[in-house]
């Protein structure tokens, strides 16, 4: 259903993304990442690594690292998919916003709502 390839969108030193290789109906879940979960306050040590540029919000006191394909989605402002925290689950899964076609590259809003517009958090740097 997904596949990792190089990607146009990322500058990152990989530029890799996440492609569907079939087509994903909207709503269909695409990905579910198991989550690797830290207290806030060590994240201080997360921020010396490369790893700080992935890690999420997991909940009010931890942030998590996605395993999986989960850190390897990229940013849109008009996204083909979503996500949802699964605290049961420990997952973070990821769902089909729109319908999406095989070759297209599966895109979220960092911002953790399809919609918000607001700059991310690294260009109000």
């Amino acid at each position: 259903m997904i596949e990792i390839k190089t990607s146009s969108v990322s500058d990152g030193e990989f530029n890799r993304g996440v492609f569907a290789t079939k087509v994903i109906k909207k709503g269909e879940l695409l990905h579910e990442a198991p989550v690797i979960s830290y207290p806030n306050d060590q994240h201080e040590h997360i921020e010396q690594t490369l790893l700080a540029d992935y890690a999420f919000e997991y909940g009010i006191n931890h942030t998590a690292i996605l395993l999986g394909y989960g850190m390897l989605f990229n940013h849109s402002y008009q996204p083909n998919a979503v996500y949802e925290i699964n605290f049961d689950n420990h997952t973070f899964d990821f769902y089909a916003y729109t319908d999406i076609k095989p070759g297209d590259e599966i895109l979220i809003n960092y911002n953790g709502y399809a919609d918000d517009d607001e700059p991310l958090w690294f260009d109000k740097e």
